[in-house]
């Protein structure tokens, strides 16, 4: 049995491709099948996909920390076992050698094995073959069980957003909540549209994978940047959230230092900062990782809370709002959009299931539950406190209640493992491009993600308005992840066999996106201002 995963740093992340011998020995190998299939490496290299680069694409880190991401459920659990990469049997039982040191770079040439060809039908060659991870690097592409992967998908669903969904309510008014149904629609089609896209060509198994497929090395990078930006915003979310939250327990809290004064929030702020910053800094996200399954759980309180104060606690129903607000609107819709930002991770939910074909059903379970969910707690809490409603409706609970305080503690406790997970492949991205591999150490690894923890402080503290914030997060980069991509992509990887309708689809999703994102985007913009 192998040194167990969490005894290297470097070993979470596996980020090493193969050795340079490795490598040279593979090249070699290549060139001595050159006589025999040239034709095959010639075709490859005018792949349509423009799946043959020069160099390694830029981030290779990104199916590795999305798994860290989703790999939630414990391995203990034996109808939900064998999916995560950090508790799967075959990744314990890896012999880790020195080579997967931090000492080693992260990125190093590009590996080719003629076995990647897909013989069958050369011209499709695997999309990821010109930095393809050595075999430690990836785990078995069908590990996820069918009930794990509902969970999985759950967990990346139903988030933050429920704690925005009465004030987007109140926002939009009761004919609104169509919107919140249209949406779920949309992106549930659109999830359908990256499973197909993932099927178009071998070996893509990521959302960058897709955007190289379709456009190759531009599309690659540009979604990336798209992905981890939506990550990045989604750790200042959490951390707004926990600030806003910690500030409503302890109201009275202030402190003057150095002539500067503080109020509650900017204080509870730097706590919590301080509180995150070392979950950043483990060498195992394993625990983390499983934790994070609690999201859920924290969900369940937290309405349960909600409803526990309207019904047992006497506060009450009362029907309130208008039917529509045409005005307010354009917030409304980034807010509800923001609910079903997760097709950054349901790439990485397919290409693990021991079933791919399940992941349609997958999908359905997941977003039925979610709208559920949202839609009960969008009535709920409007009825309770229609127009005081707050764009965190935990602000607006009693606060001598004492489910109250379980509700607000728990909306504190939860980002505690959501961040780490959700800043680790921000900071994978960043690590990559670092030049030399002296700067490839454990230390500036820790340097680069307090940097990041403390420059989403900087953000929380500027701009400290959790509504607006997430209507622009959803606006626009939830818009572009979620509807606008997939469809882009699809017609792009798709064009000699789409039908008319398929295509009148995705032309109405991209232009309901960039509407939405357009309009959506100005409005959060002008209400921070």
């Amino acid at each position: 049995m192998g040194m167990k995963l969490d005894e290297e740093y470097g070993a979470d992340r596996l980020l090493q491709i193969e050795t340079d011998n490795e490598e040279n020995e593979a090249l070699d190998t290549l060139n001595e099948d050159d006589d025999t299939g040239s034709d095959i490496s010639n075709h490859s290299v005018h792949a349509p996909f423009h799946s043959q680069l020069d160099s390694p694409t830029w981030p290779q880190s990104y199916r590795r920390s999305m798994d860290v991401f989703t790999g939630v459920t414990p391995p203990s659990l034996s109808f939900l076992k064998g999916s995560s990469i950090l508790s799967s049997a075959y990744m314990r039982s890896q012999t880790l050698t020195p080579e997967h040191s931090l000492s080693k770079p992260f990125i190093s040439s590009p590996s080719l094995d003629r076995e990647e060809i897909p013989t069958s039908n050369p011209s499709k060659l695997s999309i990821v073959s010109s930095a393809r991870y050595s075999a430690p690097e990836l785990p078995p592409s069908q590990q996820c069980s069918y009930a794990q992967s509902v969970l999985n998908a759950i967990n990346a669903l139903c988030g933050i957003g429920i704690l925005s969904v009465p004030y987007a309510l109140k926002e939009g008014g009761w004919c609104s909540l169509f919107l919140l149904f249209l949406f779920g629609i949309i992106t549930f089609y659109t999830g359908t549209l990256l499973k197909k896209c993932l099927e178009s060509s071998p070996g893509i198994e990521t959302y960058p994978d897709i955007g190289q497929a379709a456009f190759g090395l531009s599309g690659r990078i540009f979604i990336a940047i798209a992905l981890y930006a939506e990550l990045y915003s989604s750790c200042i979310e959490y951390l707004i959230m926990m600030s806003d939250n910690l500030g409503a327990l302890f109201p009275n809290s202030h402190m003057e230092f150095a002539g500067i004064h503080l109020n509650s929030y900017q204080i509870c702020a730097i706590i919590s900062t301080l509180i995150i910053l070392p979950t950043v800094w483990l060498r195992n996200l394993r625990l983390l990782s499983i934790v994070s399954a609690g999201g859920v759980i924290a969900l369940i309180v937290v309405v349960i809370c909600l409803l526990w104060v309207g019904v047992v606690d006497d506060v009450g129903f009362h029907p309130s709002g208008t039917a529509i607000n045409i005005a307010r609107l354009p917030v409304t819709i980034g807010l509800y959009s923001f609910c079903y930002g997760s097709h950054s991770v349901f790439p990485n939910i397919y290409s693990s299931m021991k079933e791919p074909s399940k992941f349609p059903s997958v999908l359905l379970i997941s977003f039925s539950v979610a709208f559920f969910s949202y839609l009960g707690a969008a009535v709920c809490g409007f009825l309770m406190f229609g127009e005081n409603t707050n764009p965190q409706f935990t602000l607006n609970l009693p606060t001598e209640l004492v489910t109250s305080k379980v509700a607000a503690w728990t909306v504190v406790i939860a980002p505690l493992t959501k961040y780490a997970i959700t800043l680790t492949p921000v900071a994978f991205g960043i690590e990559e491009f670092l030049p030399s591999p002296q700067l490839r150490t454990y230390v500036v690894s820790l340097l680069i993600r307090t940097l990041l923890v403390f420059s989403t402080l900087v953000i929380a503290l500027a701009v400290p308005y959790f509504g607006s914030v997430m209507s622009l997060i959803g606006s626009s980069l939830v818009m572009l992840v979620s509807l606008i991509l997939p469809c882009v992509c699809y017609i792009q990887l798709s064009k000699d066999q789409i039908t008319r309708f398929q295509l009148a689809a995705c032309s109405f999703i991209i232009v309901v996106g960039l509407i939405s994102a357009v309009f959506g985007t100005y409005s959060a913009l002008t209400n921070m201002v």
